[in-house]
């Protein structure tokens, strides 16, 4: 496989130059910003912490990608998007679902075959293209927002609003090739903007629960 063989995925992308994307470029700037305010939000809380640092990567990774593209950054991009869903993963077991390191661990880890289950589900909905790769995530954090429903309201809710702005991030992103006509510079950027809201969002819920569990102020 040549590594840095050329990427043209995404509709702003108008030539081969490194700035032939810059507003999606310019866009990962909302992860490295989402990461500063959080940061001292999280203080004390080392899951959050290092959720608040891959969160930063993302924005890294993404940005990296989206001026060298090739196949050596596109793995950098999706890298730490991966550990943040595990990484989260352990800390909502951990922290929302109130599992013991084992369990936690074991539940973390089957996130992978399960995504290699429905991954081709999803690949068969018409129009969902490469965005189905994402698509297992807001199932489960609707899953999740319901198991904790009557146990967790605030939580369940907070879930439940990240899995539906998801759903609306993953629109944008699949619809950057379908309007890429009708508007050139594409919606990715769109993708880039909610993600980071979404993600920021997501270890807020977090937080939120896990200082109410131990009855200190948020």
């Amino acid at each position: 496989m040549d590594w840095f063989a050329a990427v043209d995925g995404y509709c702003e992308r108008g030539g081969t130059g490194i700035w032939s994307e810059p507003l999606n470029v310019a866009t990962n700037a909302a992860f490295l910003i989402a990461a500063a305010l959080l940061w001292p939000r999280v203080r004390g809380l080392a899951r959050g912490r290092a959720l608040c640092l891959v969160l930063a990567a993302i924005g890294l990774g993404s940005g990296l990608f989206h001026t060298a593209a090739n196949r050596l950054t596109g793995l950098l991009d999706v890298l730490p998007i991966l550990a943040f869903i595990l990484l989260y993963l352990h800390a909502a077991a951990r922290d929302l679902l109130g599992m013991g390191r084992g369990a936690a661990l074991l539940a973390t880890a089957a996130f992978l075959p399960y995504a290699a289950l429905t991954v081709p589900l999803f690949a068969r909905l018409p129009g969902l293209g490469a965005s189905a790769g994402y698509a297992p995530v807001p199932v489960l954090i609707l899953g999740v927002a319901a198991w904790l429903a009557p146990r967790a309201p605030p939580t369940a809710r907070g879930l439940a609003g990240g899995g539906a702005l998801l759903l609306l991030s993953l629109a944008f992103r699949t619809l950057d090739g379908p309007l890429c006509t009708a508007f050139p510079i594409g919606t990715h950027f769109l993708w880039h903007l909610l993600n980071a809201l979404l993600l920021g969002w997501m270890i807020e819920v977090w937080r939120r629960h896990r200082l109410a569990a131990a009855g200190r102020p948020r």
